[in-house]
């Protein structure tokens, strides 16, 4: 019997129509998620590893690991100081549009109503809609998120965020088989440490030591730099404990483990200066199975773009309110940036708005106040003997032009550097007539960066609090909503992008809600959004 065509047609059509509905839909690919590491040193600029050609001391597990990983050569901070630059990768977005951009507005150690400074309390920004502790996502997926010890975002933590924090963190305690992202911080090569281990055992030579032209060849700058080369070794023996456990556990070969620094060097002219000494990082990222071991890397890469990345990698796609990029994995960007951006505002006490951009050939320095000196005048920096050192000899005029610049009592408004040509960034050359075309490239390309990001620095901070604060105080989330179903114990908040977080009553790790919550639970549950306090707590309690 032949079969009329149009039915024919149909009956495929139909057929299509059902294998299309049993067919998944997820875009992400179905694969075994890789634990993914961040190994973390403080205030460390590029410059004095020997991945990167400094050949004064040896790192033994960070040549190591660097054998077996990618490094990177124009890896950088978007903030030159740390709580600003950790806002920055925990969010994937810039500080300056966070509300993040001025050193420090939160402290997690102090209560919310407690000064940060002689008139300034502390207070937790309320961020842009939708930005999350990226680590939310890993969690949503499985992921045992871990960190330690070190919370230090400039906004106070969310819960959802991690499944440990704290001195105590290990991977060892995940389930069998879970996969997990790790942050491991090291504070043994801070700032601070140049004072406080000043007269610790040295491990290298003072006299052997290389010294940067923008400082004088004293002895007291060589001691400092000299400790700073022997915390290296301290922080290269705590990452080699790392990564034996690593190794130990079966785990190496198929993780991915980072290795950068928070922000540039411990030093004058480096932290909290907009210079590469201040903003460069160095970066390791060993892939699994070391692709692409020993290999370099040029790309352009900011600290927005490690939380897309991650998630990227994670096979997780990246939420469209991140300014960064995903340079890597399942959902890597097409288009790589052409520019980095950076920020510098107030450092404790002491305000001083400068904006840069940086390209592999150029950076631009814009100055919003050039009456205040490149040097100011901070509290904290000033306990280190060589920062002491500087000021009397820039006193007395024992400095040579390039080392007393940056101690000038003023700065340009506008300053434009040849990275190739002069990596120390010593030659201003926004007054070249024949750089005028590349200065009003740079300039324009800046203006439009804080145009279209909505750059927070043009306002006073006390008027950005206004915005944030009730009374002084921040704002509450509305209790949360609890439904009875069929389905079970399902939540709702009015704040559409607040996360909600629950728990049983005896456990301390809070669960990211997801669905309904069984009837036979007995559990709490509460909203949380950063910027916010947490809504009331919501207790459930079977009947």
């Amino acid at each position: 019997m032949k079969l009329n065509l149009s039915l024919f047609l149909l009956m495929v059509g139909v057929l299509l129509s059902c294998a299309e509905k049993n067919e998944p839909q997820e875009i992400t690919p179905k694969i075994k998620q890789p634990n993914i590491i961040w190994l973390v040193a403080e205030d460390q600029s590029p410059e004095w590893f020997p991945m990167y050609g400094d050949s004064t001391i040896l790192l033994p597990n960070l040549e190591s690991l660097s054998n077996d990983a990618v490094i990177f050569d124009n890896a950088v901070s978007p903030v030159p100081v740390c709580a600003p630059a950790r806002s920055a990768l925990i969010t994937g977005m810039y500080p300056s549009t966070l509300g993040t951009h001025n050193m420090r507005t939160y402290t997690a150690w102090r209560e919310i109503n407690q000064p940060l400074l002689d008139s300034l309390p502390s207070y937790s920004p309320v961020v842009p809609d939708g930005v999350k502790m990226f680590t939310e996502y890993l969690r949503k997926e499985g992921y045992d998120t871990i960190n330690g010890p070190k919370e230090d975002y400039n906004f106070a933590k969310t819960d959802a965020a991690w499944d440990e924090s704290g001195n105590e963190r290990h991977w060892r305690k995940r389930k069998e088989e879970q996969p997990f992202f790790a942050v491991f911080n090291f504070s043994v090569c801070h700032e601070s440490q140049i004072w406080k281990r000043g007269k610790d055992t040295l491990f290298v030579d003072p006299t052997t030591i290389s010294i940067p032209p923008y400082f004088p060849d004293t002895k007291t700058v060589r001691q400092d730099m000299a400790v700073n080369y022997s915390n290296l070794k301290r922080l290269d023996d705590q990452v080699g404990e790392i990564l034996d456990n690593i190794k130990e556990d079966g785990l190496y070969e198929n993780s991915i483990i980072f290795f950068y620094g928070d922000h540039g060097g411990p030093f004058p002219r480096h932290k909290r200066a907009l210079y590469d000494t201040g903003l460069k990082v160095p970066l390791v990222i060993k892939f699994p199975k070391s692709k692409n071991a020993g290999s370099r890397d040029n790309r352009l890469i900011s600290f927005i773009d490690y939380a897309p990345t991650v998630l990227s990698l994670a096979s997780i796609k990246p939420p469209k309110v991140m300014q960064g990029k995903a340079q890597f994995g399942f959902f890597e960007a097409d288009i790589k940036p052409e520019y980095t951006f950076h920020s510098a505002d107030r450092f404790d006490e002491i305000y001083d708005r400068l904006r840069a951009v940086r390209s592999g050939r150029y950076k631009y320095i814009k100055s919003f106040n050039t009456n205040l000196s490149h040097a100011l005048p901070v509290a904290y920096r000033e306990q280190m003997p060589m920062m002491a050192e500087l000021r009397q000899l820039y006193n007395t005029g024992k400095l040579n032009n390039d080392q007393a610049r940056w101690l000038s009592p003023t700065k340009p408004e506008e300053e434009l550097y040849d990275l190739q040509n002069d990596p120390y960034e010593l030659q201003n050359l926004a007054t070249k007539p024949e750089l005028k075309d590349t200065l009003d490239h740079y300039r324009t390309v800046l203006r439009n960066w804080i145009k279209e990001t909505k750059d927070l620095g043009e306002f006073e901070e006390r008027e950005l609090m206004t915005r944030w604060l009730l009374a002084g105080k921040p704002l509450q989330l509305a209790p949360i909503q609890m439904e009875e179903t069929n389905r079970g114990i399902e939540l709702s908040s009015i704040k559409s992008d607040a996360t909600l977080v629950w728990k049983q009553h005896q456990d301390s790790i809070w669960n990211i809600y997801t669905g309904p919550i069984p009837k036979t639970i007995s559990f709490e549950a509460k909203a949380e959004r950063i910027g916010y306090l947490d809504s009331v707590i919501l207790e459930y309690r079977v009947k």
